[in-house]
């Protein structure tokens, strides 16, 4: 049993203790598992063909139930064709509701037989794809949904199901999307299945060299050198992987495992995470040495394993520009952990949007260590009251995502990074010490040596070469308040006006300044710096040339 999922054990334990015989299985329900049917034979299967094999060896009858097909007898038909209804009429119903009216019968005929004395057969009734069959409709009055709902509760109200040898599994791709009369009844098991992590990952490379030598020849005497760089992504996409370069006779090697992860895990998330595992650390961040050093001392924290010490999270606020996205990405490199940015997650459809966020926390667990970046934290993180046109999806979403930050579990693990500049319309709740323990303004350029510190480094990246000292010479056209955004516009304009005239690199520059117009609106950038200013975590984070304006 110790070798088994630990999802797997919690079913065992459950049904064997008589606490539950109806599971609701969600999460990564889709992907392959490692079967063993004994201790020296193994095989990639489906996560039914793992019950069936592992959980359910010593069931008589077990009968499946899909939309695509209906009814399926998997195993025992010799037993269940001796029904009478059946024998009768040898055809299963097809919708949701009158198969499960069918199998009540059933399991019904069942435990009459042991009620009279005679030997009954241990049945279990598996509902593949359960969010499409009994899905949730918040505030939809239909009959046959509710019904069905109504009986699936009542299967797990019941606890004889397991007294009398009988068990169901109702399997999902997510939680949020069965109807509520199933997926919030105490006596419903909901059970997660997680990502794979690194140990099942190593041996299912193990069982996949077998049918993919010449793949894994690099790696098939220590496949665990590269199940660390594999942690995120499923045994599906890996599988089709290997038996795709086996195919085409490529070998898996450090090159190709590079962009590998990238690729598996982005696609199995259905495009809404972006992943992205940084080549800068904060030494490539210019400026901010204040912010740096604050960064820099949890990131040795981080390393020490000194994880109490650790925040649950930071937020970065400041006016648009000020490159908080850049130093979300700085701050992970010098971590030496991957960065999750959550894409646009929302969908129009009941339910998905909660599916998508369930999809990404699934994910975001199995990484182990990384950095979740939510951009436009203001927007994206939904509010406590959800607006009157969204069917409250705002405020599920709100709830969620307070939720997962504050899981005092994942500190250490997952370190949420918001950035904002408007952070005056974040929830409250969610900006707090516990999910939010430090507050980072990021403001403009204070002084006209910052500015021009700035552009000179961004130019330079553009093999523009403009001296130290050529500062004294344009310090009074540098323009006041320079966000980084804007320096790479002047960058880039200097770079352009450089190649189309025969002026030099400092030429161009004067030439770009002389005509500068700020991209953001003064007022516009006055209130956002003050607003991040009210935010900050610490005085120190605050330059003292704001002083002025934030007495203002």
């Amino acid at each position: 049993m110790n070798n088994l999922p630990s999802w797997a054990q919690e079913v065992i334990a459950s049904y064997e203790s008589k606490s539950s015989g109806c599971f609701l299985l969600h999460g990564n329900v889709n992907d392959r598992l490692l079967i063993s049917s004994n201790d020296q034979d193994t095989s990639l299967g489906s996560l039914t063909e793992f019950i069936q094999q592992t959980l359910l060896p010593r069931f008589d009858i077990i009968i499946t139930f899909d939309m695509g097909f209906g009814l399926r007898v998997d195993r025992g038909s010799d037993i269940f064709s001796k029904w009478a209804p059946y024998a009768e009429s040898p055809h299963l119903p097809h919708k949701p509701l009158d198969a499960c009216r069918f199998i009540s019968k059933y399991l019904l005929y069942c435990r009459n037989l042991i009620a009279i004395g005679q030997k009954a057969p241990k049945v279990a009734f598996i509902m593949k794809q359960a969010h499409l069959a009994c899905p949730s409709m918040p505030n939809l009055h239909n009959y046959e949904l509710n019904s069905l709902a109504a009986l699936i509760k009542g299967w797990a109200d019941d606890e004889r199901l397991q007294e009398y040898g009988q068990s169901v599994f109702l399997i999902s791709e997510n939680l949020n999307g069965i109807h509520q009369l199933v997926s919030e009844s105490p006596r419903v098991s909901d059970i997660e299945i997680t990502l794979p992590d690194e140990g099942s990952i190593t041996k299912s490379l193990i069982e996949l060299s077998k049918s993919c030598p010449n793949a894994m020849q690099n790696y098939k005497d220590d496949p665990s050198a590269i199940s660390n760089r594999l942690t995120g992504a499923t045994l599906s996409s890996l599988e089709s992987l290997l038996k795709r370069l086996e195919h085409d006779g490529h070998i898996l090697n450090d090159q190709r495992l590079s962009g590998l992860k990238k690729q598996l895990v982005e696609r199995d998330c259905d495009g809404l995470i972006d992943f992205v595992e940084p080549d800068r650390t904060l030494d490539d961040c210019i400026g901010l040495e204040g912010v740096k050093k604050w960064l820099r001392d949890d990131i040795i924290l981080w390393r020490k394993d000194e994880l109490q010490a650790m925040p649950m999270g930071y937020l970065f606020c400041g006016p648009v520009g000020t490159g908080k996205t850049y130093l979300a990405e700085c701050l992970a490199g010098e971590a030496g952990v991957p960065v999750v940015t959550m894409r646009n997650f929302r969908d129009k459809w009941v339910g998905s949007t909660e599916a998508n966020l369930e999809k990404i926390f699934s994910l975001i667990h199995a990484l182990g260590r990384c950095i979740v970046f939510v951009d436009e934290a203001d927007q994206a993180l939904g509010k406590r009251e959800g607006g009157s046109g969204d069917s409250g999806v705002s405020s599920r979403v709100y709830s969620m995502m307070a939720k997962e930050m504050s899981n005092t579990r994942n500190r250490g693990k997952i370190l949420w990074v918001l950035a904002s500049s408007r952070p005056d319309l974040i929830e409250v709740d969610l900006k707090r010490p516990g999910r939010v323990d430090v507050k980072i303004p990021l403001f403009p350029t204070m002084k006209p040596i910052e500015g021009f510190s700035i552009i000179r480094a961004l130019c330079k990246r553009r093999d523009l070469k403009i001296a130290k000292k050529a500062f004294e010479e344009i310090k009074d056209i540098i323009p006041p308040l320079l966000t980084p955004g804007a320096a790479e516009a002047i960058s880039v304009q200097t770079f352009r006006i450089h190649k189309t005239t025969d002026l030099d690199a400092l030429g161009a520059l004067k030439e770009c300044l002389t005509g500068y117009r700020p991209p953001v609106p003064m007022d516009t950038l006055n209130f956002q710096m003050k607003i991040a200013a009210q935010e900050a975590t610490d005085a120190s984070l605050i330059p003292d040339e704001l002083n002025d304006l934030l007495d203002s």
